[in-house]
């Protein structure tokens, strides 16, 4: 195996699948980029990171809540930043060596989407770094911020 291997990730099947076809046709290019093909968006180019509004984020492909804005930080990274998802089991992890590095990847636990890779380095009270691609994410505002 080369070291510059892209992931060493076991198949998994998810509650929620397409066909190649379908994620084409579902999401944007650069979504499918980031979200299938594990790429990574340029820093500094989400509008979620001025995101200040109460609501949830979810998984651009499927749907599924992921985070909490009680939870969102500013990190100085460039991506949306949070200290945990919004339950456990809303996304997953996998062990990713791309580009000769050993990272945590964040996928959706429900469609195995790539969402970005959690770091050790973030506030209390979890001391954990979600740094998440922002085409990866849609916000839903709460009832109480929509304008």
């Amino acid at each position: 195996m080369s070291l510059f291997a892209t992931k060493n990730k076991p198949a998994e099947t998810y509650a929620f699948t397409l066909s190649d076809a379908e994620w084409h046709q579902r999401l944007t290019p650069e979504q499918y980029k980031v979200m299938r093909g594990h790429g990574t968006e340029r820093a500094c180019t989400s509008p979620l990171n001025a995101e200040k509004r109460q609501g949830v984020y979810h998984c651009a492909g499927c749907a599924h809540p992921l985070f909490d804005t009680d939870a969102k930080f500013e990190s100085g990274t460039g991506w949306p930043s949070f200290f945990q998802p919004i339950d456990p089991a809303a996304v997953a992890t996998s062990e990713d060596r791309a580009y000769g590095m050993l990272r945590v990847e964040v996928h959706c636990s429900q469609c195995g989407s790539h969402l970005g890779h959690v770091f050790p380095d973030g506030p209390p009270p979890t001391g954990q770094r979600y740094c998440m691609n922002g085409v990866s994410l849609e916000f839903e505002p709460a009832a109480s911020s929509r304008a």
